[in-house]
């Protein structure tokens, strides 16, 4: 069935197609009497406006697109309905992608959002994308970092001091008496990951005993949690960490599945510390302590940061970094 044009609404009502393009951009213009047969014709046809090729027409699109670093873990779905919900203030739609820690599928979908002339573009970058965002901003598109601050000035951005993350879980796990600490998380190549790594390293070096390695993983999920202990545990058992810092709680979940699988008790034999503080953590088996991110604010802060871009061309780049906090749970404590 052919979907409804404006001709045939202004067939059905008795007005010129002019005229039913007043009454649904321009009202103020029309009597009443005449809006209420277009809107009855519109009604009787089933008749839907296409607003995106009105917008691409005008050459601009008030919708805002957001690549997240992975759709599946809770703490980016956080920064997505915090940056929902303040577009939802502009009467900005916010279109939801999935990076999946892909550089080339997020070089795409960068791609796509220039296609459709977004007013804006929430992103944390995966690859080396600068060059893309640059030529986005060149073209009017409003470009803001989220959950990482990126090396060229010309960006807002939103972050977190993931340094001073990876030195709070360490700090934690020392005053708790443990001395032999085993990172686990990766890539990499994923600045956060690096940078809780350094910090951890730092807050290390600064202690006469203790020691930390580093088991890099490929992704950042339960799966490779679950991998990384089984790795960890086939190890001979005096050479095993006291404590595990895992770089995010998805993986800290994956932890202590097969800590609790292998007999190993937690805290008592190995304490566990997460990242991020997800809704899972504090409802696992054994409650899991960890470094809280805002994420909910974060998400906020970058969709108001880019409607202050959008709105006002010129504006000053701003950066805001937030400082993560522990939340201490029975994971390296006790009961």
């Amino acid at each position: 069935m052919a979907l409804a044009q404006v001709r045939d609404v202004a067939k059905l009502a008795g007005v010129s197609p002019a005229t039913v393009s007043n009454a649904l951009n321009h009202p103020e213009r029309v009597s009443a009497s005449t809006r209420q047969r277009i809107q009855e014709a519109i009604d009787e046809l089933g008749y839907v406006r296409n607003d995106a090729a009105r917008q691409l027409r005008a050459g601009s699109n008030r919708a805002v697109g957001m690549i997240l670093l992975d759709v599946g873990n809770p703490f980016f779905a956080e920064v997505a309905r915090g940056a929902e919900n303040q577009l939802t203030t502009s009467h900005r739609p916010l279109l939801l992608s999935n990076s999946n820690q892909d550089a080339e599928r997020e070089a795409a979908q960068l791609g796509l959002f220039e296609e459709q002339r977004l007013a804006g573009v929430l992103v944390t970058p995966v690859g080396n994308v600068l060059h893309r965002l640059r030529r986005l901003k060149e073209r009017g598109t409003a470009v803001v970092i989220v959950d990482r601050k990126t090396g060229a000035d010309e960006f807002s951005s939103v972050s977190v001091d993931d340094k001073l993350g990876g030195r709070l879980a360490v700090d934690h796990l020392l005053e708790r008496g443990r001395q032999h600490i085993a990172m686990v998380g990766g890539p990499q190549n994923l600045r956060q990951i690096k940078h809780r790594l350094q910090g951890a390293q730092q807050r290390v070096q600064q202690s006469d005993s203790a020691t930390l390695t580093f088991h890099e993983t490929p992704t950042t999920d339960v799966a490779a949690g679950r991998l990384a202990t089984l790795d960890i545990l086939a190890k001979p058992r005096s050479t095993r960490p006291d404590a595990i810092f895992a770089a995010n709680d998805l993986i800290a979940l994956g932890v202590l599945q097969e800590l609790v699988r292998a007999g190993v008790s937690v805290p008592d034999d190995i304490a566990l510390i997460g990242y991020d503080n997800i809704q899972f953590s504090a409802s696992a088996t054994t409650p899991i302590t960890s470094i809280r991110q805002p994420a909910e604010e974060m998400g906020s802060r970058a969709a108001e940061l880019l409607c202050d871009v959008i709105d006002k061309p010129g504006a000053p780049v701003q950066h805001t970094v937030f400082q993560p906090e522990i939340v201490v749970r029975e994971s390296t404590t006790g009961a």
